[in-house]
């Protein structure tokens, strides 16, 4: 069994790790550090909560306290040596807390640029001199194009959640960052989904990259159990209500697909006198913080959320996911359920199906699939063995074979 000790790591870094009580990598840890040890550019597809930013974070720390321990420490100010790109404030804030523990005994600078705050916070998080920055695109290329940062000593550039910054359009801003660093720069991007649009990236700036994708890319984590519930005439609430009074160990996220919906929904779960907090875009940034603190540390048990909390939001002590509205993308589902299982850790995830959602569930039936060789999870929501033809219902029916948990629905539409 392969543990962290394996990994030729600095003393200072396999301190902390032991510390931690850091023992055994995740399959994307195990597969991502020995090659960007070797400086190696890599494109890593790994499912979310598989430990990604572990698997950049050690490699970057090493690099850089090696090149202090040669006699070669920063000494430009506004000039940092890896940078890792985010999408959202949110996930930066995560990337930073993993590396902050390893800072101690490195004593390496972390430095925050995120979108959120006024300008004159943004100009003084790239004052001085550090070693690593973590910033939001947006952010980055605007102090760049201010002259108020440099990139020309960048070693390592990582872009994290790719596939969600590329939804936003993010092609132009991440051939500028590339373009600002030094021809010989070590580049990796992990993602959990590869898009078209990730496609495209890979093509124009990773050409060459050594591909990773883990067993449990394009499929929702394992230890996770899926259930479909069948709403009839839209009346998704009383089934809610039924659904949260079986406890579950940890706390329960809602998605919704629109803002409206999550006010809607938190509001009527008020009035049901059940506690929940809203994390949702157009809100107040320090509400939101305090939503998400309240509920990370277990103080309200519900989160209502539209797919802002699907990306970079750790939170160790999710127990259930409930896609109160499906969403219309496959990759937005992935995320959504990956926020819960996460670590090895059991979850459950609960989807409210409607005739309109049968084509999409027809297509979890891909995703849920278990490897060839593996035996898919025995749950009310196991996976089809191949995507239905909603054409044939009645034929799927008389021949008895498996029809997902939508076969009361499927029966009812047959007849």
């Amino acid at each position: 069994m392969q543990t962290f000790k394996n990994f030729d790591l600095l003393p200072s870094l396999q301190a902390t790790l032991h510390e931690k009580e850091f023992v055994t990598p995740t399959e994307i840890q195990s597969r991502a550090v020995p090659l960007l040890l070797e400086g190696r550019t890599i494109v890593a597809v790994a499912e979310t909560g598989s430990g990604k930013t572990l698997a950049y974070a050690l490699p970057i720390l090493h690099q850089l306290k090696s090149l202090e321990n040669e006699g070669k420490a920063v000494s430009t100010e506004a000039s940092p040596r890896a940078v890792v790109v985010v999408p959202t404030r949110e996930l930066g804030e995560q990337v930073s807390k993993v590396f902050k523990p390893f800072t101690h005994t490195t004593r390496l600078r972390v430095r925050a640029l995120l979108g959120g705050t006024t300008f004159e916070v943004a100009r003084r998080s790239v004052k001085g001199s550090f070693e690593v920055l973590v910033a939001t695109p947006g952010r980055l290329v605007k102090l760049l194009d201010m002259g108020l940062l440099s990139l020309g000593d960048v070693r390592v550039l990582v872009f994290d959640e790719a596939d969600q910054m590329l939804d936003k359009g993010f092609l132009p801003d991440a051939k500028k960052i590339v373009g600002a660093c030094p021809a010989k720069r070590q580049l990796a991007l992990f993602s959990a989904t590869v898009s078209p649009s990730v496609e495209k990236l890979m093509k124009e700036l990773f050409s060459g990259a050594t591909v990773i994708r883990s067993e449990g890319s394009h499929r929702v984590v394992s230890g996770l159990k899926t259930k479909h519930e069948t709403v009839f005439d839209g009346k998704r609430f009383p089934l809610l209500e039924q659904i949260l009074d079986v406890p579950v160990q940890g706390g329960t996220i809602i998605f919704t697909n629109t803002r409206a919906q999550c006010d809607k929904l938190a509001g009527e779960l008020e009035k049901a006198g059940k506690a929940c907090v809203v994390y949702r875009g157009e809100m107040d940034k320090v509400e939101r913080r305090r939503n998400l603190k309240a509920f990370r540390e277990g103080k309200i048990d519900l989160l209502i959320s539209t797919d802002l909390a699907s990306r970079g939001l750790d939170v160790d002590h999710v127990g259930r996911v409930i896609n109160y509205h499906l969403p219309q993308q496959m990759e937005n589902y992935l995320h959504r359920v990956g926020r819960t299982a996460r670590a090895g850790r059991e979850g459950v995830v609960i989807n409210f199906v409607t005739e309109r959602d049968e084509e999409f569930v027809a297509k979890l039936g891909t995703v849920d699939a278990a490897p060839k060789g593996e035996k898919a999870g025995k749950s009310s929501g196991e996976a089809w063995p191949e995507a239905p033809n909603f054409k044939k219902i009645p034929k799927i029916i008389a021949a008895g074979g498996p029809i997902a948990p939508l076969k009361i629905m499927l029966q009812k539409r047959a007849r």
